[in-house]
Formats: structure tokens, sequence, C-alpha cells
């Protein structure tokens, strides 16, 4: 798969989704966001390949993967079950991916009010014009202001606690013509549990419905 078909096709793949049966809602969240504000409480993963040989400067596919959706908001989580229901094909860019079967996740139990994340893909964290990696000052801070961003959209108590615990390489992909800079992450978040299975469903960081931030 080519590196521009990692992520750039995300957004497209998402609101044919939701446009599939609630075209206004798609309508909405592409123009205007969620709650008003400009965020829009839906997440992807890139496609992830089971078994892919590893190549050096290659996103190598294979004949079984996954590629997961979610939001925390019953409307939005609603339409996009219904866009996948009787799905056969996935077009993803240059890609077609072909559905061998759909499954329904329950999610962790949060409740402790601690949950330890694994992102799948790079969370991108924004200070002005710059994006921060894990190891630059600041970057839980911004991380922070993010997720309490995420919790006041949803009406939830945006008192939250990040560490990052581990990070992966920095990462740099194009989507639709502009670079998208992060890593992954492995991160210990505190909060109201609803906020934590919130973000499950959503991600964490910038530019989810592109696919990233995705956890785990």
């Amino acid at each position: 798969m080519s590196w521009p078909d990692v992520h750039g096709p995300a957004r497209a793949v998402v609101y044919a989704l939701i446009g599939a049966n609630e075209p206004g809602l798609a309508r909405q969240l592409h123009d205007v966001g969620w709650g008003g504000s400009t965020l829009r409480p839906v997440g992807v993963s890139p496609p992830l390949f089971v078994g892919a040989a590893r190549r050096h400067g290659t996103y190598t596919t294979s004949g079984t993967g996954s590629v997961w959706f979610g939001s925390p908001v019953p409307e939005i989580a609603a339409a996009l079950m219904k866009g996948l229901a009787g799905l056969s094909e996935i077009r993803w860019g240059g890609a077609n991916l072909t559905v061998q079967g759909k499954e329904l996740e329950a999610g962790p139990d949060y409740r402790s009010g601690h949950a330890d994340f694994i992102s799948v893909s790079p969370v991108l964290v924004k200070k002005e014009s710059r994006f921060l990696l894990p190891d630059d000052s600041g970057y839980a801070d911004f991380l922070t202001r993010n997720l309490r961003h995420k919790a006041d959209v949803l009406g939830l108590p945006d008192e939250v606690g990040v560490d990052v615990l581990d990070s992966g390489p920095r990462r740099v992909f194009e989507v639709a013509g502009a670079k998208r800079v992060g890593a992954n992450v492995r991160l210990r978040i505190s909060g109201d549990p609803r906020l934590l299975r919130a973000l499950y469903e959503w991600g964490v960081g910038l530019n989810t419905v592109q696919g990233f931030g995705w956890l785990q």
C-alpha cells in the first residue's frame, strides 16, 4: 500500500459510511463539527494487516487485517454500524479491502478510573503550528488539553491526568497534501470512567477522523 493511502482515504471512508444512511449527519460533521466545536467525535484506525512482512520504507499488506471504527456519540456510532451492515468491500484509496467479517467490540471496564492505552497509529499533538513528539517539552500538557476539550464536547468531567509511559519513533505521513507528524505511544490516563471509555471509542490527539491516535 502506498504511504499516502495509509491515512489519506480514512476521512472519506468514515463520511461515506455515516452518509450512506445519515447524509445530514455526515455533512454536519464534515462542515461544522459536533456540539458547537470543530471537533468530530469519531475515530478510525488505518488498515492493520496480520503477518505482513516488514520492509523498510514500505507499508506492506497481507490477506488478513482489520480496520476499526468508533464514536462515543450513540447517534454517530449507530450511523457507522448501519453503514457497515451488509458491506462486502471497502474502497481504501487504491486498495479494495474485502470485508471478511464484522464484530462489535464491547470494550474494557474503566470503573477504576485508570487506563493503560497503546496507540496503534501515531498520536498527533500540536503547539501552535508545530507538531510535538513525546520527548518534547509540553507534550503531555498539550495532549491533556486535547483530552479536556474532548470531555467538554461530550459534556463529561474534564479532570484528567496523562502519563507517557513509552513511545515509538517519529512518523511522518502526508494527508491531502499536508504533513502529519507524530509517534505511537503508551499512555496511562486517569479520569472519569465515562471519559476513559469515550477516549477508547474516539481516539486521542488530533485528526482522529484521519486514522490517527486510535487506541487499544
